[in-house]
Parts: structure tokens; C-alpha cells; sequence
């Protein structure tokens, strides 16, 4: 049997960019940063931070789109995909990608710090915090070919 599954808890690292491929179909890419927080043998905590390209296609990609900016929340089910291609010099290049199958977006400030103007700012390289008892309510579902109102988004 084999398995191609992956989840991620992370924050959006620049809008989504939204494209119509020729035959129609919506497709979104964005980037989701995680972190890793440990602390090493001497007893200093340490970051490494992990950077992630997103594809979503079709209605999950028009949502993403719609709902998501830079510094969002969100957990992504997906798969890995890695694609191929000749750049302009003849070089085989390879790039692997997140085929998102299911989001859960955060909830809407789940990042922000209110600055004095009014504004949010996102610290995009903090460590998402959740709490697990909380998280059915915090997290709305999205599956890849649902249909959603607007009644049921979060915000």
C-alpha cells in the first residue's frame, strides 16, 4: 500500500496568486511558513523555519483567494507533486509542491498584533499556537470541490 498525505499548520508568506489555466480552471499558489522550536543540548532554544509552496485549484483555490492574505493561518491536507521542467539555458529544474486536497483556515487574527493606527501587522515567522480542544471551533473546513456560503466563513 502506499501513501502520499501530508498536514501542515502554518502562515501564509505572500498573497496567493490566483491564475486561469487556458481549459478555465482557477488554480491558486501561495507560500506557508512552519516552524520547529526545540532546545538543543545546552539548553538554548533554537527556530528552523520551513518554507512550503501551496497549489490550490479550482473552488478551494477561489477561497483561498478570496479569504487569505499574507499572514493567514491555515492547515493545509494535501499531497507532494513534483514537477519537472527545461529553464531557458537547457537545465533540468525540479520544483515539489503541496497539492492542497482540504484547507482549514485560522481564525482571523489568529496572528495579529493591533497597532496603534488601527492596522494589523502578521508576524508571519511566529510558531502558530492552537488549542486542540479548541480547534473544531476555531477552524472552519473547506474540502477541495465544496460549495460554501458565506454564512459559514468564520469572520
Amino acid at each position: 500500500m502506499n501513501l502520499n498525505k501530508i498536514f501542515i499548520i502554518g502562515n501564509l508568506t505572500r498573497n496567493p496568486e490566483k491564475r486561469t489555466t487556458p481549459q478555465g480552471q482557477t488554480v491558486v499558489s501561495f507560500g506557508v511558513a512552519t516552524n520547529k522550536i526545540w532546545t538543543d543540548q545546552q539548553g538554548q532554544k533554537q527556530q528552523k523555519t520551513e518554507f512550503h509552496n501551496v497549489v490550490a485549484w479550482r473552488r478551494l483555490g477561489d477561497i483561498v483567494a478570496q479569504y487569505l492574505k499574507k499572514g493567514s493561518m491555515i492547515f493545509v491536507e494535501g499531497r507532494l507533486e513534483t514537477r519537472s521542467w527545461e529553464d531557458k539555458e537547457g537545465i533540468k529544474r525540479y520544483r515539489t509542491d503541496i497539492i492542497a486536497e482540504n484547507i482549514q483556515m485560522g481564525p482571523k487574527s489568529a496572528n495579529a498584533i493591533v497597532k496603534p493606527s488601527g492596522q494589523e501587522e502578521y508576524n508571519v515567522g511566529s510558531e502558530p499556537i492552537i488549542d486542540s480542544q479548541a480547534a473544531d471551533e476555531e477552524f472552519s473546513s473547506v474540502k477541495s470541490g465544496d460549495e460554501i456560503e458565506v454564512k459559514e466563513i468564520p469572520f
